[in-house]
């Protein structure tokens, strides 16, 4: 199983309880935040010291959980006091504590997710079946935490500049014949992914050539008059 390098660890003391593992070999694609395509599927394994069952003992009682991790492709010496949100063109620039950014004075990330069930393996204990995780493929975990809707949702909430995003898709053009490339029980959730447009913010040159991990393919595609165009599917399987 694929485990992100961690360079050195957070001089917190925190350990690391276990890794994800997600169809999202490299960070471009991801969604910008949980819950925004709940047909993606990944499993959380436990680090050997917290495979003991008794360690998620009621956990199936709840449909949704927090993780609390690390975001591992983002550290860096230095950080920023604003960032510039992809969905604002990534040229406006906000506090970086008004955004979700991963680019942050700690890289910590924040990720509610649906438990679909809980496996017990001989050998990896108890793995966890999740969807609708915003996480790249073998990044460490720090905590879990139930998800209680009476205290953890807020209908009324206000969301700042993010309100302006709301409803945001393209259309997407995806030839029948690549399709096929793809399996079945992926197709819907790779079209998601796209209308969510994986662009940068800043969308570079019109019609620039884009590619997508996702799996074992690599899809490729461009924007054209606010619709994506997928151009190529390529089965590669990953690295070991």
């Amino acid at each position: 199983m694929k485990q992100r390098d961690m360079g050195g660890d957070m001089d917190t003391g925190f350990k690391i309880i276990a890794y994800v593992h997600t169809d999202f070999p490299a960070k471009f694609g991801i969604p910008r935040q949980s819950g925004l395509i709940n047909s993606l599927k990944g499993t959380l394994c436990f680090e050997p010291e917290f495979r003991n069952p008794d360690i998620v003992r009621g956990l199936e009682e709840f449909s949704h959980i927090w993780l609390l991790w690390r975001c591992s492709e983002s550290i860096r010496n230095t950080w920023s006091a604003t960032v510039a949100p992809p969905r604002l063109g990534g040229r406006v620039k906000k506090g970086v504590f008004a955004t979700r950014s991963p680019f942050r004075p700690n890289p910590i990330g924040l990720s509610s997710v649906r438990l679909e069930r809980i496996v017990y393996d001989e050998t990896l204990g108890p793995v966890l079946h999740i969807s609708g995780a915003d996480i790249l493929d073998g990044t460490p975990v720090y905590d879990i935490k139930p998800y209680l809707a009476y205290t953890d949702s807020h209908p009324e909430a206000r969301a700042g500049f993010a309100d302006t995003v709301l409803g945001y898709g393209l259309e997407v053009s995806f030839p029948e014949a690549l399709l096929q490339k793809l399996p079945k029980e992926q197709r819907d959730t790779v079209i998601e992914l796209l209308r969510q447009d994986p662009r940068p913010g800043t969308k570079e040159a019109p019609d620039k050539e884009y590619r997508m991990l996702f799996g074992d393919y690599d899809i490729w595609f461009f924007v054209r008059n606010d619709q994506v165009q997928v151009s190529n599917v390529i089965l590669k399987p990953r690295e070991a």
